[in-house]
Formats: structure tokens, sequence, C-alpha cells
């Protein structure tokens, strides 16, 4: 529901706040009071094309803001694509300068134009001069009716759900059969391919991990073999001349010990020499290398070299060859059993194609039987309206399958009787477009999904009992919903929950548009305006008491 609408600087409007409510909002005022500017603001603000006109005389800039309280499901959508938080309503500005740059934004989120169109659609329908309602575009038409039969047909919305879980089954196994006949169609150039591959990768047989350890045991190997060398080296030098060190250093003792006397004065050096002696054995034996496990080397090596050779062949990493394989394997078991495949998946889109068809012809049929509930209720409202020479109809015609059903939509209207029919979109204008679009929303009240209409020109060329039935039916829209209506008819204005008077003023060599509400007296003084003219007699004041009634 649009709660504020703020305006600056937009032709003869220098600043306005206007606050609406839910129910049947009435604007009224003298021909030229600014009526139509009002329009050019809102629509400004739901995305429709900049104007630099718009910008009042003698200003930079003109800017209007939307404020809106209640969102629907498919604009909750829309936001959420774009980054657009609408926990607290939405509040669509946009700003135009007099050299023609503009900008909007939506909750302060910065927008294109297009967006902000899109986001204004969705949120409010307008017929009139700047009509944006979604129902004179035929691509919402099938919805549109299914939106009323759901509520007048019994049992529509689950054939809805039964035609549309159909065609997903369908359509998925016919996407199947497609994808399986392609693969047949190359599958004779890339058997002998596929079966040589997967024949090499069976050999090889690689392993998750496997290049890692492999190039682990490897390193450990080529490392245990210098070292082995470094060792023998160290042994070699505590060996001089071929004679082991600690053999020398014994043999020296037991010379040493060949000393006569009463005691042997080297005995402690001979001790020494015995000591240093077994400590270089200890130490020659620790020394001694390990056998390496050298004779795995050309082994670990040849399959650690073939696992990268096959990962570069297939352009995938060494850990990724064994899920190659797997695919592999499987692409040339679907193509060696291709034939039980094709016959069994051929059976399956007959079966769901067929069941697919029993469900979408039911739901044509059911759409045929609210389409014409839907010309019995139309008719009905279009005498009341001063349009019972009008005729309309729901053309239905065959469609490409798809989860919608099998059936094209398009709302036809005929103003003139001898006249061919001809669809919405592409049928008369302004005042009568205008009721019969009212007719048709008011048969639609509670399956549509809008918030917000706005009518400009409804009550054009009406008076009497067709204005009060106009305002009858826009009340009865109203009462779930919102209506934003410009009108010159007292018994249209005489039905309104709040009344806003346009006028205008000149002050200082400066004409400026106000907007008011009014209540009572002021109120009843407005409507019997429009009934006398500018002179208000008690006859005009009565009537407008018994409409406002």
């Amino acid at each position: 529901m649009l709660n504020c609408l703020s305006i600056s600087n937009v032709v003869l409007i220098e600043r306005l706040n206007l606050v609406f409510g839910r129910g049947l909002n009435i604007l009224t005022g003298e021909t030229g009071a600014g009526k139509s500017i009002l329009m050019d603001a809102l629509a400004l603000a739901l995305g429709a094309r900049g104007d630099t006109g718009l910008v009042r005389h003698g200003t930079d800039m003109a800017s209007v803001a939307a404020e809106f309280d209640s969102v629907p499901d498919s604009l909750r959508v829309i936001l959420g694509e774009n980054g657009i938080d609408c926990d607290n309503g939405v509040i669509l500005r946009r700003t135009l300068s007099a050299d023609g740059k503009g900008r909007a934004w939506v909750n302060d989120v910065p927008v294109s134009v297009k967006l902000l169109k899109q986001i204004g659609d969705t949120l409010v329908e307008i017929h009139g001069q700047f009509a944006n309602h979604t129902l004179l575009n035929p691509a919402t038409h099938r919805e549109t009716l299914d939106l009323f039969a759901c509520t007048n047909i019994s049992g529509f919305a689950a054939t809805v759900n039964d035609a549309r879980n159909a065609y997903t089954r369908y359509h998925t196994a016919e996407r199947e059969l497609d994808r399986l006949r392609e693969t047949l169609a190359r599958s004779e150039s890339e058997r002998e391919f596929l079966a040589h591959n997967v024949a090499e990768l069976q050999k090889l047989n690689p392993q998750p991990g496997e290049e890692d350890d492999l190039s682990a045991r490897r390193a450990a190997i080529m490392d245990a073999t210098k070292n082995t060398a470094i060792l023998q080296d160290a042994i070699d030098a505590l060996n001089p001349n071929g004679m082991s060190l600690e053999s020398a250093l014994f043999s020296a003792a037991h010379i040493l010990e060949r000393i006569h006397g009463d005691t042997n004065p080297y005995s402690s050096q001979i001790d020494q020499l015995y000591t240093i002696a077994q400590d270089v054995a200890t130490v020659t034996d620790a020394l001694k290398p390990t056998v390496a496990d050298t004779d795995d080397i050309d082994e670990i090596e040849e399959r650690l070299f073939a696992i990268r050779a096959a990962a570069r062949k297939h352009r995938v990493l060494a850990d990724a060859l064994p899920a190659k394989l797997v695919e592999m394997e499987s692409q040339l078991n679907a193509i060696e059993n291709s034939d039980v495949e094709l016959k069994k998946l051929t059976v399956a889109v007959k079966k769901y194609r067929a069941e697919f068809d029993t469900y979408a012809n039911k739901l044509s049929e059911m759409r045929r039987v609210a389409a014409d509930a839907m010309r019995t209720r139309i008719l009905a409202e279009l005498p009341d309206l001063k349009l019972g020479n009008a005729d309309f109809m729901v053309d239905i015609t065959d469609s490409v399958p798809s989860v919608h059903g099998i059936d094209n939509v398009v709302f036809m209207i005929k103003t003139n009787p001898g006249s061919p029919f001809a669809p919405l979109h592409a049928s008369a204008s302004g005042g009568e477009l205008a009721r019969f679009m009212l007719a048709l929303r008011v048969v639609l009240v509670g399956a549509d999904t809008s918030h917000t209409f706005v009518f400009d020109e409804v009550d054009t060329g009406i008076s009497g009992a067709t204005a009060s039935a106009v305002g009858m039916r826009l009340n009865r829209l109203a009462q779930n919903s919102q209506a934003i209506v410009i009108t010159h008819s007292a018994q249209v204005a005489g039905f309104a929950d709040r009344h806003f008077r346009i006028a205008k003023s000149v002050t200082d060599d400066k004409t400026t548009t106000t907007v008011t509400e009014i209540t009572d007296d002021a109120r009843v003084n407005e409507i019997a305006r429009i009934i006398s003219g500018a002179e208000i007699t008690p006859e005009s004041v009565a009537t407008a008491k018994t409409l406002i009634k």
C-alpha cells in the first residue's frame, strides 16, 4: 500500500507530502489545478521516462519519493536478487535535474531506472494516461485466469500442480533421451578411444595419494644411497694406509707394555690407548652403513613416472586419475549398453508424455470453464459502467508444452457491436478502457496480489447512475487493497474513504499547486462544488450529503 508520496519542485508543485490510507482515496479539484501533475510525479517515482519539463521553473532539480508499507512476495524475490533489504517496506526515490540527468534509489540503494520501473509495476497498477497495469500485457493473462480459476473452480490448483509435476518428469526424461542420442551419435568414434584409455588406466590402477607416497619413497631411497657413501668416506678416514685406527692403537699399547723396570712409567698412557682403541672400535661399528633399499628404486621410479604421464595425458591431477577412470568407465558402459538404455528411456518419455497430456488436457478444459465464468461475471458488470455494447472473451489457443500446460491465453474485447474482438492491449483507450479494466479488476478481486490501483479518467463521459456504479465498484475493489482515484464525478467522490482536494494558488507572481485532505463540511462543500460549479447552492449541499451517505 502507498503510504506517502513526497514531491519537490515538480512543475507547479513546490513541496508536497501526501499521506494516503487503505481503501478508496479520492482526489478532486478544478480543471487545471494540477491533477495531471500528481500523476506525472507518481509515474516518475515508479520508473516512467523522465522529462525535463517536469522540473519546476527556476529550480535545478525535481524529486519524488513513494513509500510503501507492504511488499508482495514476487517483489521480495526481485529485491533479494538485487541485494535490497525490504523488512520495513519499500521507498522508491527519483531525482531529475534540469539538464536531463536523473538518479533512482530503492531503500537508499542506487538502482537503474529499468529496475525501478520493474519494481514500480509490481507495486502499483495505473489505469490512465501512464497505464502500466500488468493486465495489458498478454504474458500475464494465463496467470490471471489461473488465479481466478483457483478461487472459482474446484480442484483447479491441484490440477495445476499435477500438470507441472508431470511436465517436469516428461521434460527431464526427454532431456536424458536427447543426451543419450547425442552420445550414440558420436559413440563409434569414441568407443575405441574410451576402451583404450579405460584399459590403460585399469592396468595402471592409480590410487589416491599414491603419487605423493611414491615420491616420498623415491626421495628416501636416494637420500639413503647418498648417506651410505658419506659413511663409507668417514670409515675410510678412520683406516689410514689400510690399517684401522683401533688396530694401530692396540699395537702401540702392546709395544709400550714391553718396557722393563719395576714399574712401567707409561702404564697410564697404555690404559688410555686401550680405552681410546675400544671407543674407536665402537664408533667405527656404529658408522657401518645399513643396506639401502636400492633394489626397489627402478620399480618405484617407473610407476611414479607412469602415473605422472597419465595425469598429463588426461589433463588432471594424479589424485584425480581414479575419478577419471570411473568417469570414462561410465561413458564406455553407457555406449556399450546404449541400446538397452535407449529403449528404456524411450518408453519412459512416452509414458510421461501421456501422463502430461492427460493432466494438460484436463487443465485446459478447466481453464475454458473458468474463462466462461469470468466472461459471465465481467459482462454482468459492463451495463452499469456504460459499456453495455462491449463484449469480452478469453481466447485460449494451443501452445508449446510447458510447466503451465498447453495453453496460450489472451484477453479479448470489443467495444462496439459488429466490430471484431481485439487483444486487450490493442483496444480502446482513456475512460472507456479504464472502466473496462475496473470491471475486470472487480471480478478478479481476491485473486490478485497487487495492493495499489490508480485510476485516472475513469469517469470520462459518464454521470448519474453510471458514475455511481463506477464509484461503488471502486469502493469494492479498494476494500482489501488500496485505490487512488482522480475524478470529476461527485457520485464517485461520495464513495471515498479519504478525500483530497487539489487547488492552485498564485502569490507573488508564483503559481503553486497544493493538495489538502478534507473532511466534514469541507468535503461536503467540495462535492457540492463539483455538482453545481462555482456557486454552491443549498440544493447541491443537500445532494452532496446524500452522496456521501
